[in-house]
């Protein structure tokens, strides 16, 4: 009996160091730096756009979809980011981003859910922006970390993988594809 409780702790503290070391082994910002296009940021999120989501959950099976109305504007290095979320299920929600250009391609940001000041940093074609954003959940408000990573593919086109964590365990993984090209710039209600 008293062996077996050793083999399921050793097994515990086994599956808690291999996650902590694989939670530890990110990317680099630095590792895009000579990889064209350069993003910027201020003038790819500026204006009227449109883009797609979904969200897989810890088995990556796909808990939602949406589509997302994004309206931004800059005064030199201030910038606006409306965004509007439409859920596969009926829901729409709203997050509005004030953000600030620090120079050297960083970036800082607040928004109505979002818990203190996100920080962001361009380089080459890729940016990474971290913040810890507040979701209701039934009665309760949670908190996750998450890491977003934004790759420009062209003058139209950007992917966005968002990593979100509780506790440092991924819960959540959110996925959108932006296409600044796309004479569509609002979202069609789902018709069933």
């Amino acid at each position: 009996m008293m062996v077996l409780n050793i083999k399921k702790i050793g097994k515990t503290i086994t599956y808690l160091f291999v996650s902590i070391l694989l939670i530890s082994c990110s990317t680099d910002i630095s590792t895009y730096k000579n990889k064209a296009p350069v993003f910027d940021i201020k003038q790819y999120f500026n204006g009227e756009m449109i883009a797609w989501g979904m969200i897989q959950d810890y088995s990556s099976k796909v808990t939602r979809r949406f589509c997302v109305e994004l309206s931004a504007n800059w005064q030199q290095e201030q910038g606006t980011l409306a965004e509007t979320f439409y859920f596969d299920d009926g829901e729409i929600s709203y997050r509005t981003w004030n953000l600030i250009k620090q120079g050297a391609g960083k970036y800082s940001g607040t928004a109505e859910d979002v818990v203190g000041v996100a920080s962001g940093q361009q380089s080459g074609f890729a940016f990474q922006w971290q913040y810890t954003l507040s979701v209701p959940i039934d009665d309760t408000v949670y908190q996750f970390e998450m890491d977003d990573w934004m790759y420009q593919i062209d003058q139209y086109r950007v992917f966005n993988r968002t990593s979100m964590s509780k506790l440092g365990i991924k819960v959540a993984e959110i996925t959108l594809f932006f296409d600044k090209g796309q004479q569509q710039k609002q979202c069609q209600t789902p018709t069933s």
